[in-house]
């Protein structure tokens, strides 16, 4: 029995050696096939077209964030993926856009992610709190969000953790969607911003993902159909790409059921007149370009008059419930909405 049991040992180490090694080789191989797809999905030759101008749409309810749209890029192209409110995956945390890098000759995009201090994003103005540096939306304070009512559409909805603070920029700025290389901005990471990029993230949620499916999925999304005016520029929710809540980039077609932007048909010569300050959220960003397609480097006028915190924790005190931190004597009312630039 002992010679027999000695006979058989090694044989049997052996055949599980064997199935050791085709299984590693095998998950070796679906781990370089998935990394070699997600490094041809990220890597592009051509660079992104400008970002598009459009109206932020309101805020479907309490405690969604703002995420900018921006252009992805799949088998077709350059695809836009509107700027949507999503519920972020657990309170204190905020999101930091992806951004278009230059690098080798290539454009890379960088993925964004959730953490509990905004951090690099490339020095693109993607507006409403995301000027180029930092984060000036909100923040958060006892597991609820503040939002800044100066930049981001929050008054037709019943929010009382609101407060105003007006945000600068005294450089001009443009629609550049990309960071270095020909054209591209150029901004640098400060010392906070890359100490940030070291800190545990959260990837995208379900719902960031369903939003950038659905914008795969649209024809009229391409940059190459749309001319870099997506007719879907912002919705209100992530998948959400028809009825109320969907906003249109000034100078494309405008969905059917949002008749007052019509007028955004036919490219504007001049700012477009603003519907009632009801319809829309404070303006953050420039009169589209006047050109047929938008010019990536032509410069819009910065907004505001007086400096804002760099990051949300260093916000105005959180206000008392149910009242804005600051007083403001010309300020209307809360139930109102705020007075239109």
């Amino acid at each position: 029995m002992s010679l027999a049991w000695q006979h058989h040992e090694p044989a049997s180490h052996k055949r599980l050696a064997t199935l050791s090694a085709a299984l590693l080789t095998v998950l070796l191989l679906l781990i370089a096939t998935r990394a070699s797809a997600a490094l041809f999905a990220v890597t592009v030759n051509v660079g992104p077209p400008a970002l598009p101008v459009y109206e932020q749409p309101p805020i479907p309810a309490p405690g969604y964030l703002w995420t900018p749209g921006y252009w992805a890029y799949g088998p077709d192209g350059y695809f836009w993926v509107p700027g949507t409110w999503v519920e972020p995956p657990a309170p204190a945390l905020v999101w930091t856009p992806g951004y278009w890098g230059w690098a080798n000759g290539v454009y890379v995009w960088n993925e964004g992610y959730w953490g509990p201090q905004v951090g690099y994003y490339g020095g693109i103005s993607y507006g409403y709190g995301y000027p180029g540096s930092g984060f000036f939306g909100g923040y958060w304070q006892n597991n609820q969000f503040y939002y800044n009512r100066s930049v981001t559409n929050v008054t037709t909805t019943n929010i009382t953790n609101v407060y105003t603070k007006t945000v600068v920029n005294n450089v001009t700025v443009n629609t550049v969607s990309y960071n270095g290389g020909p054209g591209g901005v150029q901004a640098q990471p400060t010392k906070e911003e890359q100490a940030l990029a070291q800190q545990p993230h959260q990837a995208p949620t379900a719902a960031q993902t369903q939003q950038v499916s659905a914008a795969r999925s649209n024809h009229d999304l391409l940059a190459s159909v749309n001319h870099g005016k997506p007719p879907i520029a912002a919705t209100a929710k992530p998948g959400a790409f028809s009825g109320a809540g969907v906003v249109s980039a000034h100078g494309a077609p405008a969905p059917d059921h949002n008749a007052p932007a019509v007028a955004h048909n036919e490219p504007p010569k001049a700012p477009p007149e603003a519907p009632a300050a009801h319809a829309l959220p404070p303006a953050v960003r420039a009169a589209p370009p006047a050109a047929e397609h938008p010019d990536a480097h032509a410069p819009r006028v910065a907004q505001a008059t007086e400096h804002a915190p760099a990051h949300p924790h260093a916000a105005p005190p959180p206000p008392a419930a149910h009242a804005p931190p600051e007083k403001a004597p010309p300020e209307k009312p809360r139930e109102g909405p705020p007075e239109h630039p």
